[in-house]
């Protein structure tokens, strides 16, 4: 496997189909983009309608195959998230690619339509439906159709530890970014579970995991902005400067993990340079944490039931 990754070593992507989920700016914006300027059919996903339409059209104009789909998702209310699935699959009758791209970082606490902490609820039980309720249009039964779901995790699932027993700060102290650590630690364990089920159940499923390493784009002033904190918007964009990479650099661990054929179910991609900050994707080490399986076993069971949606089981 090429360790010195590029763009320029994307296939062909003609036939294939791609969801990409918080493709509205940054990583997911530059994710669509880049599948649909290599011939895939992108359904580009978002919840403002207005904003959806203008990713759509950028990435309409990158497009060097089919026209790209729009198709309104919000992770953060489960309703949406079934009928924006069935609208998917409505579209099409295959999906190849799954990318669980979107997130929010650090806000103050708050809920989601449906009663959950809004980080883990959206950066990890809204995917894990959406991943859930578009299982039975993927190609499981065919290794040449090369079926993939990549979820993007962070460097910050470090910081995290996911609470079984309290996932969604019922009865202990929020604290924000701590919150949004647990939601990264979730990403991994969701993908290290997925592919264990989909291989015991001998579906032919990659489940691969990404981060972006330290990419400035509107994640890092989501929490802040949220929060009208003058002081972590300033040092937010200093730091941007100094370390961060642009959204397209940051988009690359991604985009590998979706399209390198030589890619296996359970690697983990992030960018090579200092800290995994920035840099080229290679295969990357998680912390021990994200290689828990009963931790892994357990949040699988407990998202089933806070969202309704069961599969592989």
């Amino acid at each position: 496997m090429a360790q010195s990754w590029t763009p320029a070593d994307i296939p062909n992507l003609s036939g294939r189909v791609f969801v990409v989920t918080g493709a509205t700016s940054g990583l997911g914006l530059a994710n669509a983009a880049q599948l649909a300027r290599h011939g895939g059919q992108v359904v580009v996903t978002g919840r403002d309608p207005d904003r959806l339409r203008s990713a759509w059209e950028e990435v309409s104009a990158a497009s060097q195959g089919p026209q790209p789909d729009q198709v309104l998702l919000d992770l953060a209310d489960l309703s949406s998230v079934r009928t924006a699935a069935a609208e998917i699959m409505a579209l099409h009758d295959t999906i190849h690619v799954l990318i669980n791209n979107a997130g929010i970082m650090a806000p103050p606490l708050s809920r989601t339509v449906d009663d959950f902490e809004s980080q883990i609820g959206t950066n990890h039980l809204g995917h894990f439906a959406l991943t859930g309720l578009l299982l039975p249009a993927m190609p499981t039964d065919d290794a040449t159709a090369d079926a993939r779901v990549v979820t993007v995790a962070s460097g910050a699932h470090r910081m995290g530890k996911v609470d079984l027993d309290d996932l969604n700060y019922r009865n202990r102290r929020y604290e924000s970014w701590q919150a949004y650590g647990q939601t990264k630690l979730a990403n991994l364990l969701f993908t290290r579970e997925l592919s264990r089920r989909a291989t015991s159940a001998g579906l032919k499923l990659k489940a691969v995991a990404a981060h972006p390493g330290w990419s400035a784009t509107n994640l890092q002033f989501a929490g802040p902005a949220m929060a009208q904190n003058v002081v972590g918007r300033t040092i937010t964009r200093t730091v941007n400067a100094v370390v961060g990479q642009s959204a397209e650099i940051g988009s690359w661990p991604q985009v590998r993990a979706a399209t390198d054929p030589g890619v296996e179910s359970g690697q983990y991609y992030g960018p090579d340079g200092f800290m995994e900050m920035r840099g080229k994707p290679v295969l990357v080490e998680p912390s021990n944490a994200a290689k828990n399986d009963e931790t892994a076993a357990g949040l699988w069971k407990l998202s089933e039931d806070l969202t309704g949606v069961r599969f592989l089981d």
